[in-house]
């Protein structure tokens, strides 16, 4: 690139993640408003604990397989026009479920939005490999992770101030999917797919592919260098399981926090939500900062960072089971935070690890295959979870969520000598 192109790539490229984090928080709205809502409707009797926690573990697992199938899709389709769709999609499915009382609606509506869900972060990982550089893609990609978080405490945050004002919990889904409606039209018009549609070259990977002619060379991509990229690949296999941990911790907090804390700590379903959002608050600083440290002390090789931090997500989640009952909120508070700090890391690094090393050409089909895992773990976190505090109490289920964390731990051990990219051996 020439100078002045750099300088309007790194425009580009800014302005790219800025929109693409906008417009992919809104999946989060239109997803994490669900466990603000639920309190309210088992206690009007709309649905049971079973039905939901059912619900919850087939939308789960369903949003991993739709980010699978559709990792392979958004590998070869335009990005911005793909998750359009599947936010504007997302936005329908939230206002049916608002408008419905059936078990059996509610069920389809939200396992249909697990679909289109799925359309959302795939195309995003195509994208980022596109705009941003393999040795600046953990710090960049942290940053745009840290959507996640604000989406959901978005979600949290508004379905709060709609409980404050009186309003029902119906609310929490019309809302949302006007709000998601709008940012679809955003999406379409702001995002750009790759650094082609702004009228720039794309990025010179010579340095990390190893040889200058593997840069200039204009070789077509196979489904056959896709599946061998992600499914010959140890450390994806690896990170894929450490995922499936990785989820549990998250969405046992985030899709039970309002009801544990009203259940098992006595505290209001209105600053319930209040803490959950400090948790994803605290998530966004965690995320930035394990991307930092993985580009700065461990030179890109993001297992390493993910040991640490599932390691003291585990010790603080273990330390809210042990806070005995009645304890200050600011304790609770603090102990969630800091779970909320140290699991978002392995969620965001997970994601750069798997662009990383299937390369750009599929960096898609492995953060699908990466979705899988993950939301396979929605059978403990959902119905499992459910099943837990109802037979042995929160106790026993917020004991094993710690121990879930890890459990974690030990797979990203397993990958510790890990290159940080797969750039060098894409063609092995």
């Amino acid at each position: 690139m020439t100078a002045e192109e750099s300088k309007r790539f790194r425009k580009a490229q800014w302005r790219f993640i800025l929109c693409s984090m906008i417009a992919y928080a809104f999946f989060y709205i239109t997803r994490k408003n669900l466990s603000m809502a639920q309190p309210e409707m088992f206690a009007q009797g709309v649905i049971s604990k079973e039905a939901l926690g059912t619900i919850l573990t087939v939308h789960g697992v369903l949003y991993g397989l739709s980010r699978f199938v559709n990792g392979f899709w958004a590998d070869k389709l335009n990005g911005r026009v793909f998750m359009t769709i599947g936010l504007a999609l997302s936005a329908l499915m939230n206002f049916l479920f608002g408008c419905t009382s059936l078990t059996v609606l509610f069920a389809a509506f939200w396992i249909v939005n697990g679909w289109t869900q799925g359309m959302g972060f795939p195309p995003c990982a195509k994208m980022l490999t596109h705009w941003i550089h393999p040795k600046e893609l953990a710090t960049k990609m942290s940053i745009w992770n840290t959507s996640h978080s604000f989406g959901s405490a978005m979600a949290l945050g508004l379905c709060s101030l709609l409980f404050a004002f009186g309003l029902g919990w119906r609310w929490c889904f019309y809302v949302p999917a006007a709000l998601a409606g709008l940012a679809a039209i955003f999406c379409f018009f702001c995002v750009k797919d790759g650094p082609h549609e702004d009228g720039l070259p794309e990025l010179d990977l010579s340095d990390v592919r190893g040889t200058k002619s593997d840069t200039d060379e204009k070789h077509v991509v196979t489904d056959a260098d896709r599946r061998r990229l992600v499914f010959r690949n140890r450390v994806i296999w690896l990170c894929a399981l450490a995922n499936f941990f990785v989820y549990v911790v998250r969405f046992g907090f985030l899709d039970w926090g309002p009801t544990f804390l009203k259940e098992y700590k006595g505290i209001d379903v209105s600053k319930g939500g209040l803490m959950i959002i400090a948790f994803e608050l605290a998530a966004v600083v965690g995320t930035v900062f394990a991307g930092w440290i993985t580009d700065k002390v461990f030179k890109g090789r993001g297992v390493r960072t993910c040991v640490f931090c599932m390691l003291f997500a585990g010790l603080c989640a273990l330390g809210f089971w042990y806070l005995p009952t009645g304890s200050a909120i600011w304790q609770a508070t603090l102990l969630l935070m800091g779970t909320g700090f140290f699991i978002y890391g392995p969620q965001a690094l997970i994601g750069i690890v798997a662009a990383q090393q299937a390369t750009n050409d599929a960096a898609a089909m492995a953060n699908g295959f990466m979705g899988i895992m993950g939301y396979a773990a929605t059978t403990v976190s959902g119905l499992g979870i459910a099943l837990i505090s109802k037979h042995f109490g929160w106790n026993a289920a917020l004991l094993s969520i710690g121990g879930f964390a890890l459990v974690g731990m030990v797979f990203f051990l397993f990958a510790w000598n890990a290159n940080a990219t797969g750039y060098s051996a894409k063609k092995a």
